[in-house]
């Protein structure tokens, strides 16, 4: 008789499996230019971000047509067990869990957002949760600090507001959503590459505030895509958050520092996805 393995053992698999081999999604579409660089301690003069038009540009995503096994990052929004990530990181998983601690998976249900890239995961208990920002108003060339789990290790990423665009996703789950591109400015030092696995992570601005979800990138331009101020809303009104106004300070000196310890204290933790 064949002695069935262990969860943990399972899920371990899957992350050695895609330390090197990240899972990513295939993009095709022109992108705006940069924002040209701030010094550090300027005071930011952009406009507020306009509402979304249909002459954004478009971003093109492909998923494939079958949930693939892998990883992604998620955050937490309660300490009942709510958290959120990206639809495309549990969508059609068999199974998924929170990695809470070497060889230790905490198992978890979701739920899909049916028009964005978005998914409630639910388990017994959570962490200290994250601070969301209530108002979300976004000027263009702001910070923003991406925490979580690219190519499946511990990773951030920072960048700057570029405007509004269209994600269009074709195969699984096809629908066309507005999300705010943003140009990558600076990540983990010896990180090269995809960011794979960053998808489902946090974006936070300088007061160390949720402001979206990171959702897409676009490798070959550096740019890095988050859900809308819209879209976001709505998740929140299906799991609204405990805590809400600013959280610790995040700047390009220190976000390293700050994304360690919310990894550490399993706040922003990493999603595995079972598709057998």
């Amino acid at each position: 008789m064949n002695a069935r393995l262990p969860d943990w053992l399972i899920y371990l698999a899957v992350i050695l499996a895609l330390l090197f081999a990240a899972r990513g999604r295939r993009e095709d579409a022109p992108a705006p230019e940069a924002p040209p660089p701030t010094a550090a301690g300027e005071e930011l003069t952009g406009p507020v971000l306009p509402g979304p038009t249909r002459f954004d540009p478009q971003v093109l995503v492909e998923v494939p047509a079958r949930a693939q096994q892998g990883v992604g990052t998620a955050f937490s929004l309660d300490d009942e067990g709510t958290w959120l990530t990206a639809r495309h990181v549990v969508d059609g998983c068999t199974r998924i869990g929170i990695l809470a601690g070497f060889g230790r998976v905490a198992p978890a249900t979701y739920a899909i957002h049916p028009q964005a890239d978005l998914a409630i995961i639910t388990t017994g208990s959570a962490p200290e949760p994250l601070p969301v920002d209530p108002e979300l108003t976004f000027r263009r060339g702001q910070r923003a600090f991406h925490l979580g789990f690219p190519q499946g290790r511990p990773g951030e990423a920072t960048s700057r507001l570029i405007g509004r665009e269209t994600l269009v996703v074709t195969g699984r789950g096809e629908r066309a959503e507005p999300v705010i591109a943003w140009a990558e400015t600076g990540r983990t030092d010896g990180l090269r590459g995809t960011l794979a696995g960053l998808s489902g992570a946090p974006a936070l601005d300088s007061q160390g505030r949720v402001i979206g979800v990171t959702v897409a990138e676009a490798p070959r331009r550096g740019r890095i895509y988050t859900t809308a101020p819209e879209t976001f809303v709505e998740a929140l009104q299906q799991a609204p958050p405990d805590r809400f106004g600013p959280g610790e300070p995040i700047s390009i000196e220190n976000y390293g520092r700050v994304a360690d310890a919310l990894r550490r204290e399993r706040t922003v933790a990493q999603v595995l996805c079972l598709a057998v």
